[in-house]
């Protein structure tokens, strides 16, 4: 009874947890190391974190970001593209987390505009020389 009662635990862990392990892609680790300790010593850590802190919280990163990404591709597949708004979809819930992302996106909206309105400025003053 403990075997099937472990193999029906080790069945729902990986069919829930993992349900993406398909291909597995081999990641390097350690390439959001430094961005990482930076982040967490804002946050309140030490200013050099342990390595394996470091390691765990990239870890979850990434699979919280792959996650999120397999997500919004499983809603954009059905109209045959991905966009920005299949992951907007995908926070819908966490407002905090909404809210700082349309905020990014309007000021990355703000920031294109300005850089055209930049570029056609330069334009109109090679024209007049």
């Amino acid at each position: 009874m403990s075997n099937a009662a472990a193999g029906s635990s080790s069945k729902s862990k990986a069919g829930s947890s993992q349900p993406y392990e398909t291909t597995s892609f081999k990641r390097k680790r350690g390439v959001f190391q430094k961005d990482l300790q930076h982040m967490m010593y804002g946050f309140g850590d030490d200013a050099n974190p342990l390595p394996e802190t470091v390691a765990l919280v990239e870890d979850i990163v990434v699979e919280y970001v792959t996650d999120l990404a397999h997500k919004a591709q499983e809603i954009g597949s059905k109209r045959g593209k991905l966009s920005v708004e299949d992951f907007l979809y995908q926070i819908r819930k966490d407002f905090p987390k909404l809210n700082r992302c349309t905020e990014l996106l309007s000021m990355q909206e703000e920031l294109k505009q300005a850089r055209k309105a930049f570029e056609v400025d330069e334009e109109k003053l090679a024209s007049i020389e």
